[in-house]
């Protein structure tokens, strides 16, 4: 019970306005611009070849540098998000995206192109997963899986309405002008919405949502604070980089793939794209209730629930031959998906604590960045050797069930390695 006559304890413990959902809006914002403007790059990539004779090898190969380099970069920007807030990162970054798209309104050589998009692109998107679900982790204790849902269902967001407006801008102004206005409206408006992010509660007197009612119930987790160090020392950290790699292999083949793996059963290129927006539109559904069931039953029982969902619906897709099979797998697939990545920062809070959230975040993320940068390449491996996907579906799968194993063994770890 709160003492009324304690007025400072009264406005931490129960503020009339809580800020974190300032916090939650305005990551979801970032979300929605960041990401939405990232997967432009499918829109702009035939006008880009077309004008320079470049190969579709040399024109992808930006997109993969700037994936691999934001997710090396994601653990120094979670690390510095630790040290100094997300404002001050997230200002950083939404510069540098904005300024890569500003400068690629002006490519005219292959090497630019590497530099603008790759480099100045990559170290912008650096801030967009890490920073944001780390700050939005450290604002709730209860409600914190339906709140970092919310955050990342922007991704899908983002995905959804923002490639088809830069569609439009290119065939109504071209895509240098379309260049230019992504560039100016990434700038402007991600680093005005940073302005509003505040690192944690502390910094204007609250305390994160629902951390009394935690400690009245006994249901403090008991491990608080992991140094990055020790975090690594454990074994539940490297099977939850090991979880990570796997999602990521199979996510990033089925978003490359799936389409071309359409085409090939005779589906027409525009119904074959159709396939990529119920995966994303289900993502979002995925995000917000896997995340909302989480802050009820914990996170590693709805991770499970996802991971044996993906597998049993990709060992689905090696089979499926008609565009209905694969619209229910892209139902069932956007939905695990989606929850899986709403569950990847709580149960980073919930496996090492909060001190250094961030950069634990960050490195465990960069499983997720080698897994999605190695899947695609050697998915396209097996279809030219073999002429068939079914095989890397097949790997996909078994993946899934290794993630899924792994899922089941997860426990917060102790310092002392783990044991």
């Amino acid at each position: 019970m709160v003492n009324p006559g304690n007025s400072s304890s009264a406005v931490a413990k129960r503020p009339q306005f809580f800020y974190g959902y300032v916090v939650v809006l305005v990551a979801f914002f970032i979300m929605v611009l960041m990401y939405g403007t990232f997967y432009t790059f499918g829109v702009f990539f035939k006008p880009l070849s077309t004008e320079f004779g470049w190969t579709r090898t040399m024109t992808s190969g930006a997109y993969s540098l700037a994936t691999f380099l934001s997710g090396l970069l994601a653990i120094v920007m979670g690390r510095l998000t630790d040290r100094f807030g997300s404002r001050i990162v997230m200002t950083f970054c939404g510069f540098f995206l904005g300024l890569g798209y500003l400068l690629m309104s002006q490519v005219s050589a292959i090497w630019q192109l590497y530099l603008f998009y790759g480099v100045a692109i990559g170290i912008g998107m650096s801030g967009a997963f890490v920073p944001m679900l780390s700050t939005v982790t450290r604002w709730f204790v209860k409600r914190r899986g339906m709140m970092t849902g919310f955050v990342v269902a922007g991704i899908g967001t983002g995905t959804i309405i923002i490639p088809p407006v830069a569609n439009w801008l290119i065939s109504s102004y071209g895509w240098r002008t379309s260049y230019i206005i992504i560039g100016i409206v990434a700038l402007v408006f991600i680093i005005l919405a940073a302005q509003f992010l505040r690192r944690d509660p502390k910094q204007i007197g609250q305390l994160p949502y629902g951390e009394n009612e935690v400690r009245e119930e006994g249901l403090n987790l008991p491990v608080r604070g992991f140094s990055v160090r020790e975090a690594i020392g454990t074994g539940q950290f490297w099977m939850l980089l090991a979880i990570l790699f796997c999602f990521g292999f199979s996510l990033n083949i089925i978003m490359v793939h799936v389409v071309p793996h359409a085409t090939e059963l005779g589906i027409s290129a525009a119904m074959a794209a159709s396939i990529l927006a119920v995966i994303g539109g289900l993502s979002i559904a995925g995000r917000i209730v896997m995340g909302s069931v989480a802050d009820r039953i914990g996170n590693r029982p709805p991770l499970i629930i996802n991971f044996v969902l993906m597998s049993g619906v990709l060992f689905w897709l090696v089979v499926a031959k008609e565009l209905w099979m694969l619209y229910l797998f892209a139902v069932i697939f956007g939905f695990a998906y989606g929850g899986v990545v709403s569950l990847e920062s709580p149960l980073v809070a919930e496996l090492f604590g909060l001190s250094s959230h961030g950069a634990i975040l960050g490195i465990a993320a960069f499983g997720f960045t080698v897994g999605g940068a190695v899947g695609p390449v050697l998915g396209g491996r097996i279809f030219d050797i073999i002429g068939s996907y079914q095989v890397a579906f097949l790997v996909c799968a078994a993946l899934a069930v290794i993630a899924c194993i792994l899922a089941l063994l997860l426990r917060p770890g102790s310092r002392e390695g783990g044991r």
